[in-house]
């Protein structure tokens, strides 16, 4: 009766532990959104939910594509400029077209391609050089990084930043970047696409878009991206390379080109963040995911996904996106010295790191038991 009570015992609490190394992140999230809340005020609004979404768009899209990268064993430091150089591309060509006479609408549509078209030159290099040259990850993308830097102030003229856009391209531009399916007014309810002009201030500063165009954009990629890498041949093949690249090559899975593939979309989602970035600050800047790369890599780490390959999953990548902006909002809100968030994303990254070797090591266990 005993044995059996102690062998009872023993399952709850490798259960209770493996929920735990799974889920922590998500209740790690909650914890720090119900801190914030007591102690910082102006937290808990759903105009600052709304801010904390949009900016982690960035994040989030380029920790989505790093997600597939780092689950292949690799990881891509080119990124942070790939989104500089896509958006330096999307307001430079958007306002030539428009100064030179074309329609607003389709020097958008243009510009938008053109962008999303050469962020995937830097990704494909990338693919050829790990898959094909046998280049280690680490080293190719951070050539690749220097490569993209320098092209990307090279179309700038070494500016940091592309603005004077065309007044009508500039409010196209903010409507969309800017702009909210749906609007919360205080004391009037929701509205549908426009926020109302000339609102009191009192009344003005509790506006809160409840479907920014950016989340909404981002939720899509999010859910492609996750039904290809959980659901679809693609994904399998990416966590069989991760998790033992020679197998992989004996069941016939064409690797090389695989991987080719797996830089190809990281650098697609990060010239999707780019293109958004232009879009909700009008203009184009080399630098503008400068410090969310590494942002982007703890993204994926708190997240779940494993740096050793064959683990990992793009709605852990999104958690992993929002803790970390929620952080920053919290500490920015409570007048925490901004220096402290890396400081505090760094331990978090440590912390994360360490919960996923003990969850291996339980699950070790849990095997030769």
């Amino acid at each position: 009766m005993g044995t059996s009570s102690n062998m009872k015992t023993s399952f709850n609490r490798d259960q209770t532990l493996d929920f735990i190394a799974r889920s922590w992140a998500y209740i790690f999230l909650l914890l720090m959104v119900i801190f914030f809340s007591v102690t910082g005020r102006g937290f808990l609004t759903l105009a600052n939910f709304s801010n904390v979404l949009v900016t982690s768009t960035m994040v989030a899209l380029m920790a989505i594509g790093q997600t597939y990268v780092v689950i292949t064993s690799g990881i891509d430091l080119s990124i942070g400029w790939t989104v500089g150089l896509a958006s330096v591309i999307c307001a430079r060509a958007m306002r030539d077209l428009v100064i030179g006479g074309t329609d607003v609408g389709l020097a958008m549509f243009i510009g938008v391609v053109m962008a999303l078209a050469v962020s995937l030159i830097p990704g494909f290099i990338n693919g050829i050089l790990v898959a094909r040259i046998k280049v280690p990850p680490f080293i190719a993308t951070l050539g690749m990084f220097g490569i993209v830097r320098g092209a990307a102030f090279l179309l700038t003229d070494g500016q940091q930043i592309i603005g004077n856009l065309p007044p009508a391209l500039q409010g196209t531009l903010r409507g969309i970047g800017n702009g909210s399916l749906l609007w919360w007014i205080p004391q009037q309810g929701v509205t549908l696409f426009s926020r109302p002009a000339d609102l009191p201030p009192e009344i003005s500063r509790g506006v809160a878009g409840l479907l920014p165009y950016p989340v909404i954009i981002t939720a899509i990629v999010v859910v492609i991206f996750a039904f290809v890498l959980s659901r679809m041949q693609f994904g399998r093949h990416t966590y069989a390379i991760g998790g033992n690249q020679d197998a992989a090559i004996r069941s016939g899975i064409n690797v090389r080109n695989h991987l080719v593939w797996i830089y190809v979309l990281a650098a697609f989602t990060a010239g999707i963040a780019g293109v958004l970035h232009t879009f909700r600050f009008t203009a184009g800047a080399p630098n503008a995911a400068e410090a969310a790369l590494l942002q982007s890599v703890a993204a994926v780490v708190i997240g779940g996904t494993s740096l050793f390959g064959g683990e990992g999953t793009v709605r852990g990548a999104v958690i992993g996106a929002l803790i970390i902006n929620v952080l920053s909002n919290g500490l920015v809100i409570l007048n925490v010295n901004p220096l402290w968030q890396f400081v505090v994303v760094g331990v978090v990254i440590i912390v994360a790191v360490l919960v996923n070797q003990a969850q291996a090591a339980l699950e070790r266990l849990k095997a030769n038991a």
